[in-house]
């Protein structure tokens, strides 16, 4: 398996990746990822200044990914975890332990010096590993993420 930048080729690949985890989960797609405007120009997305998206390519096939961003509407030195997501042919290899990593890496070489991330309070395993790589929960949102049906925050100091 590979982790690497987003190329353009990715996008609907990792937008279908996104979409079937939500429906096997059952999850909500209004007010999350979901029902992003962006989730089919991800490469676009993550052009912008301090900004990354990377994917996990496995067997030449999209199998997962994770990026960082300022967080909108903002302080400058707050970044955003978004769009963690991996199939389940995957899940349990470390690979977003290792991805996360490199999210935070990035971020920090940017500048910043908070990573923020929203997820859904169902979505317990991501959250251990959120926290066992330093998160900490927080009282309430940050930002305009426009995730208004995920209700568990946290941050981790870069």
């Amino acid at each position: 398996m590979l982790i690497r930048e987003i190329q353009q080729k990715d996008n609907e690949s990792i937008a279908k990746v996104i979409r079937d985890i939500f429906h096997e989960l059952d999850a909500p797609k209004v007010g999350t990822a979901y029902a992003d405007p962006i989730l089919d120009t991800l490469y676009e997305v993550y052009q912008a200044p301090r900004s990354v998206y990377y994917v996990v390519e496995h067997d030449e096939n999209v199998v997962g990914g994770c990026g960082v961003a300022p967080l909108e509407n903002a302080d400058v030195s707050v970044c955003e975890l978004q769009k963690m997501y991996f199939a389940p042919e995957i899940r349990g290899t470390g690979y977003a332990e290792k991805i996360i990593e490199k999210c935070l890496e990035f971020a920090k070489a940017q500048g910043f010096e908070i990573c923020y991330l929203e997820t859904l309070s169902f979505m317990t395993t991501a959250q251990k590993l959120y926290k066992r790589i330093g998160f900490e929960n927080i009282d309430g949102p940050m930002g305009n993420t426009g995730h208004n049906s995920c209700e568990v925050w946290m941050t981790k100091k870069l």
